[in-house]
């Protein structure tokens, strides 16, 4: 992809990541992670009621299989797929409005739990029984919205670390400037976030595709039998456009 020349030359580290994008995408399985979750309650859906929804180990590679994953009554999704007043072009979850919970069923928002500051504690939806992903029924309702979700009875509450570019410029240092200062305060974050179970069972170095957020890997150290720790590789698409210096 770089070519060969004699010539000195800087190489933007956006072309590593898309070598990264390009070999991972054909070897991650697709998993469900939730990294900003709030709580999804299904007002209509009947207490203690439990099911399976099947979601594809990988779209393009349908000899890979599905695998199961549980559905109930309470769901984590990501906190920005609710907009209580939504902006112009926001289809996902906000009052009045329908959306499909990936490889589950259609659900429509009727508004959400608040603390006294304001803060979103839980969304509240009513779900369409017939509209379950894999049904004739489901073929029957078009929304314009699709959000992932995993459920909070069997989710898995892990250590993420979101690794981002541990420099601002793409020539730190450059001139008489100290590279110190082209560091970037947000080359990490540690998160907990809410996984779907199957990723309970993963092995140190195993690496996924979360779906919507990008390629992670198990830590090779710091991951135990039964609770691995997840290190993000690289993002689903390059995010750096204009951050730069």
């Amino acid at each position: 992809m770089i070519g060969v020349t004699k010539s000195d030359s800087w190489i933007d580290f956006s072309v590593f990541e898309e070598c990264q994008r390009q070999q991972l995408n054909d070897i991650a399985p697709r998993r469900i992670a939730v990294l900003d979750p709030v709580r999804l309650i299904i007002d209509n859906y009947p207490a203690g009621q439990e099911e399976i929804c099947q979601a594809p180990n990988h779209p393009q590679k349908p000899e890979w299989g599905k695998r199961p994953i549980p559905f109930s009554k309470e769901l984590w999704i990501e906190r920005e797929d609710f907009m209580e007043t939504p902006s112009k072009g926001y289809f996902r979850l906000f009052p009045g409005n329908t959306v499909r919970l990936r490889y589950g069923f259609v659900v429509k928002c009727l508004g959400c739990d608040k603390d006294a500051h304001g803060n979103i504690l839980a969304v509240h939806c009513e779900y369409l029984p017939d509209s379950k992903s894999g049904t004739p029924g489901s073929d029957s309702y078009k929304v314009k919205g699709n959000i992932h979700w995993v459920s909070a009875a069997h989710a898995y509450t892990a250590r993420v670390r979101l690794y981002d570019r541990l420099f601002a410029s793409p020539a730190p240092g450059a001139g008489d400037q100290d590279f110190i200062a082209d560091l970037n305060p947000d080359s990490l974050a540690v998160i907990a976030a809410q996984l779907e179970p199957a990723l309970k069972d993963a092995q140190a170095e195993d690496r996924f595709q979360f779906e919507r957020h990008g390629y992670f890997v198990a830590d090779r150290k710091d991951s135990t039998p039964g609770a691995p720790i997840f290190n993000r590789t690289v993002t689903l698409k390059e995010s750096w456009q204009g951050k730069e210096k």
